[in-house]
């Protein structure tokens, strides 16, 4: 892979995360509600999410899944009702979990967190569709297919992992600089989203 193609590919996966989608929604609320270190639990669920997605594309199983379409459509409708779950959850726990963060006792744990991270990316089973279909337009035919097809996932999780970073941090500094009320504005603009985010992935199936 030349330097080139990969500056092409850098400047794509750019273009593609200047829109949040479900999982930074998602690391914003928790950042706001819990703090900037605890919410990097959702953030590596995320990622450990891209990365099993990742490797079923590079194994073919995105061929596997286009042709049995039928557990495809009842995975998508599965992520979907989890998504509205979670976006509901967001707005009636909203300003309360953020109270929680800095004063009260309960907080979530560290592996709620991560799990909803995880759930939430792996509820698009499309998106081992997209990575096998994406990735191939930057891999050379020439070159072996591994250690491209490792680039291109490296980069894709850093360029990623600092997004959710970035709304993290931004996030959490919100919530400490004016205390619950960003914290419920966050929750509930968030889960909104997020049910947005659910309704308009069932939309573009058809």
């Amino acid at each position: 892979m030349t330097i080139e193609i990969w500056t092409i590919y850098l400047a794509t996966v750019l273009a593609f995360m200047s829109t949040p989608g479900p999982s930074h929604i998602l690391m914003l609320s928790n950042s706001a509600a819990y703090g900037f270190r605890r919410s990097l639990a959702t953030a590596c669920g995320d990622l450990t999410a891209n990365f099993f997605q990742m490797l079923a594309a590079g194994l073919g199983l995105a061929a596997l899944l286009t042709l049995f379409s039928g557990a495809l459509t009842f995975i998508k409708w599965l992520g979907v009702v989890y998504l509205l779950w979670l976006g509901f959850q967001m707005i009636r726990n909203a300003g309360s979990a953020s109270k929680q963060a800095y004063g009260a006792q309960t907080v979530a744990s560290v592996k709620t967190l991560w799990l909803q991270g995880f759930l939430t990316s792996a509820a698009n089973p499309t998106a081992v569709v997209f990575f096998a279909a994406f990735f191939p337009q930057f891999i050379s035919a020439n070159s072996d297919f591994i250690p491209q097809f490792v680039i291109l996932s490296v980069t894709y999780i850093i360029i990623d992992g600092l997004f959710l970073a970035i709304y993290g941090i931004g996030a959490g500094w919100m919530a400490r600089k004016f205390a619950g009320n960003a914290g419920k504005w966050i929750g509930t603009t968030g889960g909104a989203f997020v049910i947005g985010a659910a309704v308009a992935r069932r939309s573009c199936w058809d």
